[in-house]
This record gives C-alpha cells, structure tokens and sequence, in this order.
C-alpha cells in the first residue's frame, strides 16, 4: 500500500480546504469514545500511527506531484487539490506536518465520553491540516476496541477464577486465535498487539513483531504459545488409527504443555476410551499438561461433558473453594464460537455443576480481532474550537435527530481527580492528563509496551 500522508484521506477532505470560514487560522479537534458496549476504553495505538505515517519529512515533491495527479483524475478537476499547502508544507516546514497531537498515555483506560485525543495545527496556514488527519487518526478504534474487548473478557474470566479457583493463572486464559480471521496481515498485527496488553498467550505471529517494530526492539517478547494439532494433523492418519495421531502427539512433545484438537470424529469417545483409557497412563505419566480441544458443538455443554468425562477417567480432586479441578496433566482449551458472552456462559454453566474454571482456557478467533466496527465503541473525531480572524470560537454539533452525536465544546483536557477522569475545558480548574506527545513532525515522548501494560493495570 503506497505510504503517501497525502493521500490517507478521504476524497472529500482534499477539498475542505476551501470550505472553512475566511480568516480561519486554526482548527482544533479532539478523539473520544461516545459509548458503546463497554463502559471504559483502553487507549492504544497512536505511536504506530505517528511512526509509521506522520513523523519525519513526510511531505515531498514527488508525493506532491503524485497526489495531483491522482485527484486531477479522481475528480476530473485539476484545481481542486490544495496543492500549494502541501508545497507551502514541503517548503516552510521541511516536509514536515505542523501539527500538535496531545493523547493520554497509551494503554490507560478510560471512561467512555472523555476526551482521550487533542489535535490543531501550530501554522495557521495550514488550518485545513487538522481534519484531513482525520480519517487515519480514527483509526485508532481499531486498537481501542479490540485491547477493551480483550480487557473485558478478562474482567469475567477473573470473576469466575476468584470465585472456583486460582486467579493467578489469568494471563494465559485467553489465547489469540485470530490471525487467519482478519481483514489484513496489518489488522493482525495491531489487532493482536491490543490483544496482549491484557493477556499473554497468542498464536499472531504479526502481532510480535509489530511490538518490536513499533513499541520495543528485537529482542522483546510479549506472547507465547505452545506446540499444537490441527485437524489435518490429526485427520491425515485416518480415523481408524485416530488413536495413533494422538499417541504421536504425546511422544513428540514428552514435556510440557501441548493442546491437541479432538473432536474430529467423535469428540465424547475421544475423551472416554483414547485419552480415558487406552492412553490413560501415558498422560499420567508426562512432565506437562495435555491440553484437550474440542471445537465443534454447543459451547457450554461440550466443554462441561468433556470435563465431567476426563474427571471420571483421568481423575479430580476439590479446591479449597469447593469446586472441581482436574487432575493437573489434563486441562481445556474451547476455541470454537468464542465471544465475550460465551465465555462468560461456558464458565458459569461449569461453575453451577461444580467445576472451576481453572479447568478451561479460551481461543478467542475473529470475535477478538474482527467482529469489531468503529461503532462497537462509538468512535468519533470532532472539532470543537477555531480560530476565526484571531478569535476562538466554540464548534459543536447538537443534531435534534440523535442527541448521542452531540460533541464537545471548546479546548479541551482531562482531568483525574478523586479517581475519577472528567473532561474540562482548558480553563477550569485541575491537570491535564493529556501529554504532547507529537509536534511539527517530531514524537516527543515514546512508551515501551512494557509501559503499555503498566499503564492498564
């Protein structure tokens, strides 16, 4: 995909600059969550935006000329295209964006209706700059969305893990499945990047190496996983010798976690006479954990048989909490249909018959990276001051037709006080959480994702 800032647009901004009032010389606009289905964002993803799209000498004649030639075509007007704001850019400023981007650190979670993001230009020349950022500045949500989401599932599994078992085994509870589900080989990496931030198990690839490029360096490591099957790993042996695929699986890895999916043919007699009974004893026997996968069926109810007939063959004992938990070289793992609501479902239908969560971990697929819109959380970038032949004025929008789009008055900042954030205009009272964190061109703050992490806890 071409890297080009002057074409990260949408076509009908290329013409704004001619729409503002005369005498306009700045335009100020903010980034916030109006609701949704969580009560609280996490906000991630600005440095990879600003490393990868608007730091440095962005602006230069070859992209000047590209992107009026491109428009010229695109609109059948040659005059439309603010070609010399991007030469005065190119020239003034070195190619570089004036532009001030204040944010709350990243990986800080915050209540919806608050202002997280502040953008304005810093030449009044270039007033028309800040909205046409717009469009790939908000997509922000993206990140946002899928590190809440990955946030809140922990919230539930926490719960049930507090109540029927150990909660220290939370960062493993949830493991990203969602690679292959994705629009892109780039939604991966950032989508399972926000994943991590809460968890530590994944099978994204992308979303490790998009943390050393974009957050730590080469040696950083965020997320792990362990060997395991497929159904093609599985079905190539055919199913009468299904119990040979599975007894392979236990040689080749004779320590430590491996997860094998089993319901290939017949997920209850998986369970009940190959891993129950005929390899019974050499599941007994490995220095490590067998993780069984079923991935087929009812959520809830497969999970709760399957744990019922491994408890019968391989054996349980009862926690001090009450419930049952497994013998600890077998455990579950469901990865098929699971969603915020499911897990929450899968958890509590084992907790009503008695076993503990401690039994099940989570593969959370394209309900974790792709089931996801800019709406889930109601995204919106709006203006909400400009500067008007040298006079601030208040911008806003009050729609009669859906009070939810009413946007915010003024410059803003957010403010923490009494352990609870408020948006304020800039001349009441308290601190501003949010930071400079890019000027003219320049990041002038960066955050490992260790700091990411920190900050969301």
């Amino acid at each position: 995909m071409e890297n080009n800032i002057i074409l990260l647009t949408d076509s009908y901004k290329v013409s704004h600059y001619q729409q503002y009032p005369k005498g306009t010389s700045q335009i100020y606009s903010y980034f916030e969550s109006r609701g949704g289905k969580f009560e609280d964002v996490t906000f991630f993803g600005l440095q990879f935006l600003l490393k990868e799209y608007l730091a440095g000498e962005v602006v230069s004649q070859a992209k000047i000329d590209r992107a009026a030639k491109l428009f010229t075509a695109h609109f059948g007007n040659e005059k439309l295209f603010n070609k010399a704001g991007w030469e005065y850019i190119l020239h003034q400023h070195q190619g570089r964006l004036p532009i001030r981007i204040k944010a709350v650190p990243e990986g800080k979670v915050i209540p919806v209706h608050n202002v997280m993001m502040t953008v304005e230009n810093t030449d009044p020349n270039c007033f028309w700059l800040t909205n046409f950022l717009e469009t790939l500045l908000l997509q922000l949500w993206y990140p946002c969305t899928v590190a809440t989401i990955s946030r809140e599932v922990r919230k539930v599994i926490l719960q049930y893990l507090s109540a029927t078992g150990d909660p220290s085994t939370i960062d493993f509870k949830l493991h990203d499945f969602g690679f292959r589900g994705v629009s892109s080989v780039d939604s991966a990496g950032i989508g399972g990047a926000s994943h991590l931030i809460n968890f530590m198990g994944t099978d994204t690839v992308a979303a490790l190496t998009f943390i050393q490029e974009y957050y730590g360096n080469q040696d950083d490591m965020f997320g792990f996983s362990i060997p395991a099957a497929e159904h093609s790993t599985i079905t190539s042996w055919g199913q009468s010798q299904e119990v040979a695929a599975y007894q392979n699986m236990l040689e080749q890895y004779p320590e430590g976690l491996v997860a094998v999916v089993s319901d290939s043919y017949d997920i209850y007699n998986a369970c009940e006479k190959l891993w129950g009974e005929v390899l019974k004893n050499q599941i007994l026997g490995r220095k490590g954990t067998l993780v069984v996968r079923p991935d087929s069926g009812e959520p809830k109810d497969v999970v709760l048989k399957v744990a019922e007939i491994l408890g019968e063959k391989i054996g349980f004992t009862v926690n001090e909490k009450g419930y049952k938990v497994l013998n600890p070289n077998i455990r579950i793992i469901q990865g098929d249909g699971v969603n915020y609501e499911s897990i929450g479902d899968i958890l509590e239908n084992l907790k009503n018959h008695g076993w503990s969560a401690d039994n099940v971990a989570f593969g959370m697929g394209g309900a974790l990276l792709q089931k996801v819109n800019r709406d889930t959380q109601k995204f919106a970038f709006k203006c909400s001051s400009a500067t008007v032949n040298g006079e601030d004025r208040v911008v806003f929008k009050d729609p009669i037709t859906d009070h939810g789009k009413i946007s915010k008055k003024g410059r803003l900042k957010l403010v923490y006080e009494n352990q609870k954030y408020q948006t304020r205009n800039l001349e009441e009272s308290g601190d501003d959480v949010l930071e400079t964190i890019f000027e003219n061109g320049e990041i002038l703050q960066e955050i490992t994702f260790s700091e990411v992490k920190e900050n969301s806890l």
